[in-house]
């Protein structure tokens, strides 16, 4: 796959194209991917070009919603002349680890009477939504919004250039992708009630290596189901240990769990445009340090835990210069921790409140009430705010 590259911009607005994305990738130095969203809209096209011309192109060029103009190759076609045509392409993800990275995506594309339009399915291993919550109604093929655009502006494009200008596309469009069902354990998508395989995703149709806007968007969505569902308590949660204990201390449903990771900023900055009536974020007490410490991004490349943060917490719990010394020179998080217990000092009812204080710092007065659990590696809680 080749992408066509516009002109680097001079002066003020080079200066502002350094920004965003675009610059993030500069410094890696990693290759962007292409969305699935993308790879059916190309294999919709060559498809669909297929069906009224009898001659697949490949590879098959597109135009992404920012102007991008990818080209594709074909990995498969077949053409039944008059009734359907299929193509497929490999998702590449460029240097993400996505999971999807390497999937073959299908469309299938048929016919239909006029004045019908584009009718979109969800063939093997493309989901469907069954919850409420999602930019897609219940029922529907998991093929988002941005996607099913591109797609129809595409066959609009192939009508017009093959039938007449102005004849519209009257299609039926069926994605697939082999073992999607099964690549799709590895996603949200059935917590989220999207069932029987994967979404077809994508706003830009580029995957910039390790955004992570995947899991954002993916936490986003998760918000969103929530409150369809009419939960008015959710919890952010670092992982799988501490999902399980805040549904034992709360009783808390599956879908009002958020799988934050590391991005408790993704949460609190998405709660705050979209209010819940309460907020438990439950983690490892190490990367609940973190957020205490003013950290949005807990990854242990991004951020590192403070021991003399921690050493000043323990201060003001009742520790003494040589246990703070002694906190500063801890090996871990959990080390200084442990040395704090063993001195019945709280640090994690310390950290558990200063992380509270700093997510509601970071929810700017919206109407939502927030309290922190701390815990261990074996999931016993640690520490704990009260809710405010």
């Amino acid at each position: 796959m080749s992408e066509a590259h516009e002109p680097a911009a001079s002066g003020a607005a080079a200066d502002e194209a350094e920004g965003g994305r675009v610059a993030q990738l500069k410094h890696t130095g990693l290759r962007p991917g292409w969305t699935t969203g993308a790879c059916a809209t190309a294999a919709t096209t060559a498809a669909y070009t297929a069906l009224l011309t009898g001659d697949f192109p490949d590879p098959v060029t597109i135009t992404l919603p920012k102007g991008q103009t990818p080209a594709f190759a074909l990995a498969y076609e077949n053409l039944q002349p008059g009734a359907a045509a299929t193509a497929a392409v490999v998702k590449d993800a460029g240097d993400d680890p996505d999971v999807t990275h390497g999937a073959l995506v299908r469309a299938t594309v048929r016919p239909l009477a006029p004045g019908t339009g584009v009718v979109f399915r969800a063939g093997d291993g493309v989901g469907t939504v069954t919850r409420p919550g999602l930019p897609l109604d219940v029922g529907e093929p998991a093929i988002n919004p941005v996607p099913r655009q591109m797609m129809r502006e595409h066959v609009a494009r192939v009508a017009d250039e093959h039938v007449g200008t102005g004849a519209g596309a009257d299609v039926e469009i069926t994605l697939s992708v082999d073992n999607g069902a099964e690549i799709a354990r590895s996603t949200w998508n059935p917590r989220l009630g999207i069932l029987g395989g994967l979404s077809i995703l994508g706003t830009t149709g580029v995957v910039v290596p390790y955004s992570c806007s995947a899991w954002i968007d993916s936490i986003r969505r998760g918000v969103d189901v929530a409150r369809a569902a009419g939960r008015t308590h959710v919890a952010g949660c670092t992982g799988s240990t501490s999902e399980r204990t805040v549904v034992a201390e709360y009783g808390l449903p599956e879908d009002a769990l958020l799988d934050m990771g590391d991005f408790a900023g993704a949460v609190l900055k998405y709660v705050r445009r979209h209010p819940v009536d309460r907020l438990t974020v439950c983690g490892g007490f190490a990367k609940l340090s973190k957020l205490a410490a003013g950290h949005l991004d807990l990854h242990s490349k991004r951020s590192q835990v403070d021991k003399g943060f921690l050493a000043g917490l323990a201060r003001t719990g009742g520790a003494d210069e040589e246990l703070a010394d002694r906190i500063r020179a801890a090996n871990t998080g959990l080390a200084a921790l442990q040395l704090c217990t063993a001195a019945h000092v709280p640090l994690g009812d310390l950290v558990a409140e200063a992380a509270r204080d700093e997510a509601l710092a970071v929810l700017r007065g919206a109407p939502v009430r927030v309290d922190v659990v701390c815990i261990d590696r074996a999931g016993t809680v640690v520490g704990r705010s009260s809710v405010r």
